[in-house]
């Protein structure tokens, strides 16, 4: 028997970034890459915006698989050989509860360098192309049925409350 993948594929599109800095203080003068990491074995790099400095664009989409148990995905820009910033994309942004198969999320992140101090901001849009092992079904509806409660006590078509399960934080 074939076990079923625990993998949904997302294209994730890096648009640009605005506001970089190297040092803190010195725009980015060696050209910039993106390096997007679903976790330690699932990564996807665009390739070297040309110009380089402050405010660098790609407009490229990369296609990478994401573990079902994934929390995160983490972008890095890189200038040269330096990681300049850094954001922890939560994938609930982008395949939450109610979001359907591929339905296109732009996003924008704070980076962080890495003494935790604001550096820039990373634009991108992110789908989810399929959910393998799932049937399809988005990564945050995890193949959940909805339930529904009699109200009058009759099973009918009608009269019924709908239970809608949502996630919160502490």
């Amino acid at each position: 028997m074939e076990k079923a993948a625990a993998l949904m594929v997302i294209e994730v599109t890096v648009i640009s970034a605005e506001g970089l800095l190297v040092n803190r203080k010195q725009p980015g003068k060696e050209k910039t890459f993106v390096v997007v990491r679903s976790d330690p074995f699932h990564s996807r790099s665009t390739g070297m915006d040309p110009n380089g400095g402050s405010y660098p664009e790609w407009k490229e989409k990369l296609v990478m698989e994401l573990p079902l148990h994934a929390r995160f995905v983490t972008v890095e820009v890189h200038s040269g050989s330096k990681i300049v910033g850094t954001a922890n994309i939560p994938v609930s942004d982008f395949a939450g509860g109610f979001l359907p198969e591929n339905y296109l999320s732009f996003l924008s992140y704070r980076l962080r360098d890495a003494n935790g101090e604001k550096n820039g901001i990373v634009n991108l849009s992110v789908k989810v192309k399929e959910a393998a092992g799932r049937g399809g079904a988005a990564a945050g509806c995890s193949g959940r049925t909805w339930a529904g409660v009699p109200v009058d006590g009759n099973v009918s078509d009608h009269g019924i409350a709908m239970v809608i399960p949502v996630s919160y934080r502490y």
